[in-house]
C-alpha cells in the first residue's frame, strides 16, 4: 500500500512538473513543437485521429473569437483617449493616413507578390466539402455597413467594421467630456473603469495564451491528416510567400524613414527588441509597453507616440493586410478562378477598412480573412487550410505590424520636430 502511495505520488510530482515546464516555455518554442508534433501525429493518425482532435482545434477559434469584441472595444476606446483634446487634431489627421494608406500599401505588395508567385495552385477543395460562396454586396453596402443600424445586433454578430466605428464614436464623445468642467469627474471615473475592463480583458488573454499551442496542434493535425503532405507541401509555399512580402513591406518602410530623414541604424537598434518580442508573442497589445519604451528611447515626443502607439496596436496591422491580400489570392487560386483587377480593387479597399479592426492578438488574422472572403465572394471553407499555418504566419504578421506602429510614430516624430523648428525659426510679427 506504502509502495502504491509513493508511485502515485512521484506520478502527480512528474505531471506538475510537466505543467510547469510547459507555462513557463515561451510562446514560440511551444508553438514550434506543436507544428511539428502536429505534423508528425496527423501523418501517422490519419483521418480518425484528425476527427477525435477536431473539437480542440475548433475550442482555439472559438477562444479567439470569444476575445475580439472586448479587445477592440476596450484597447480602442483607451487609444483615443490616451491623447489630450489638443493634440488629437494635427497629430491625429497624421497618424490615420499614415495607419489607412500603410495598411493599402500592404495590400498591393501582398497582391502583387502573391500574384507573381500563384500561392495555392497545387490544391484542390475536397469534392465532397459543400462551397458556400456568399453573395457579394458590393463596396456601396460594405461602407454603409461601416455604421450600425443596431450596437447590440453589431455585437452578437461580430460585425467588427461596426463595433470600431462605435469604439471610435464614444471614444472621441468620452475624450471631450473628460476636458469639460461640468461632466470632466463623471467622465474621468468612466475612463477609469474602462481601462480596468481592457486589463482584465488582456489578462484573460494571457490565460487563452497557454492554450494556442494545444489548439494549433489539433489544426495541424487534422489539417495533414486530411490533406496529406502535398498539402503541407504546397502551404509551406503560402508560408514563403507571406514572408517574402512582409521583407518588401519593410523595405519599404526603409526607403520612407529615408525620406523623413530617421535614422535607420539608431531606430533598428531600439525597434529590434520589441519586433522580437512580437514574433515570439504573436501580440501586439502585448508588446506595447516595450514598444512605448523604445518610442521614449528614440527620444520621440510623449504625446506622438503615446497615442500613435496605443492606437496602432490595435488598428494599424500592415501584417495582417498583407496575410489578407496573399489568403486572398490562395483561395482564388484553390479554386481555379484568379482574381481580375476589379475584385484586386475591392479586396484594397475592404482589406483595409478590416485590418484596420484587427485585433493585436493571435488567432485575429483568420477571423478578419474569413471576413473578406465573404464580402468578396471567396469560399470560406479555405479558411480552414490557412489555420494550419496560422501561427507561423501571425509571428511574422504581428512583428510587421508593431515595426509599423513604430515607423510612424519615428516619421510622425520627426515631422512634429521639422515643424516647430520650423515655427521656432519663422520671423515674429
Amino acid at each position: 500500500m506504502e509502495r502504491h502511495h509513493h508511485g502515485q505520488t512521484q506520478g502527480e510530482g512528474a505531471v506538475k512538473a510537466l505543467l510547469h515546464a510547459y507555462l513557463n516555455a515561451s510562446l514560440i518554442l511551444r508553438v514550434t513543437l506543436a507544428l511539428i508534433l502536429g505534423v508528425v501525429v496527423g501523418l501517422a493518425g490519419g483521418q480518425s485521429v484528425a476527427d477525435w482532435l477536431a473539437p480542440f482545434g475548433d475550442l482555439l477559434l472559438r477562444l479567439l473569437k470569444f476575445l475580439i469584441v472586448p479587445i477592440v472595444l476596450f484597447t480602442l476606446l483607451v487609444g483615443i483617449n490616451q491623447a489630450s483634446a489638443g493634440s488629437m487634431g494635427r497629430i491625429g489627421r497624421k497618424v490615420f493616413f499614415y495607419y489607412v494608406g500603410t495598411s493599402a500599401l500592404a495590400i498591393v505588395v501582398g497582391l502583387t507578390v502573391a500574384t507573381l508567385l500563384s500561392p495555392g495552385s497545387g490544391i484542390t477543395l475536397d469534392d465532397s466539402a459543400e462551397v458556400s460562396v456568399p453573395e457579394n454586396p458590393g463596396i456601396a453596402q460594405v461602407v454603409l455597413g461601416v455604421v450600425p443600424d443596431n450596437i447590440i445586433g453589431a455585437f452578437a454578430e461580430l460585425n467588427l467594421l461596426g463595433i470600431i466605428f462605435t469604439a471610435i464614436v464614444f471614444g472621441i464623445a468620452l475624450l471631450k467630456l473628460r476636458a469639460s468642467e461640468s461632466h470632466g469627474a463623471l467622465a474621468e471615473q468612466l475612463f477609469r473603469v474602462i481601462e480596468a475592463l481592457n486589463e482584465v480583458t488582456l489578462k484573460v488573454m494571457s490565460g487563452v495564451l497557454h492554450y494556442v499551442p494545444i489548439g494549433v496542434f489539433a489544426i495541424v493535425a487534422g489539417t495533414v491528416a486530411e490533406q496529406g503532405m502535398a498539402t503541407l507541401l504546397s502551404l509551406g509555399d503560402m508560408v514563403l510567400v507571406l514572408y517574402l512580402a512582409l521583407g518588401v513591406h519593410v523595405l519599404l518602410y526603409c526607403v520612407l524613414m529615408g525620406v523623413f530623414g530617421v535614422k535607420l541604424r539608431d531606430f533598428f537598434r531600439e525597434a529590434r527588441t520589441p519586433m522580437a518580442t512580437a514574433f515570439a508573442t504573436q501580440s501586439s497589445s502585448g508588446t506595447l509597453p516595450l514598444t512605448l519604451d523604445a518610442a521614449r528611447r528614440m527620444g520621440l515626443s510623449r504625446g506622438v507616440y503615446g497615442f500613435s502607439l496605443p492606437l496602432g496596436a490595435t488598428i494599424n496591422m500592415d501584417g495582417a493586410a498583407i496575410r489578407i491580400a496573399i489568403s486572398a489570392v490562395f483561395a482564388a487560386n484553390v479554386i481555379g478562378a484568379p482574381l481580375d483587377f476589379a475584385s484586386m480593387l475591392e479586396i484594397v479597399l475592404i482589406g483595409t477598412l478590416v485590418s484596420i479592426g484587427t485585433a493585436g492578438v493571435p488567432g485575429a488574422g483568420i477571423i478578419m480573412i474569413a471576413t473578406v472572403f465573404s464580402q468578396v465572394g471567396l469560399p470560406i471553407e479555405t479558411v480552414a487550410l490557412l489555420t494550419a499555418i496560422d501561427a507561423l504566419v501571425g509571428m511574422g504578421c504581428t512583428a510587421l505590424n508593431v515595426t509599423g506602429d513604430m515607423v510612424g510614430a519615428s516619421i510622425i516624430g520627426r515631422s512634429e520636430r521639422t515643424r516647430n523648428a520650423e515655427c521656432v525659426d519663422a520671423p515674429q510679427a
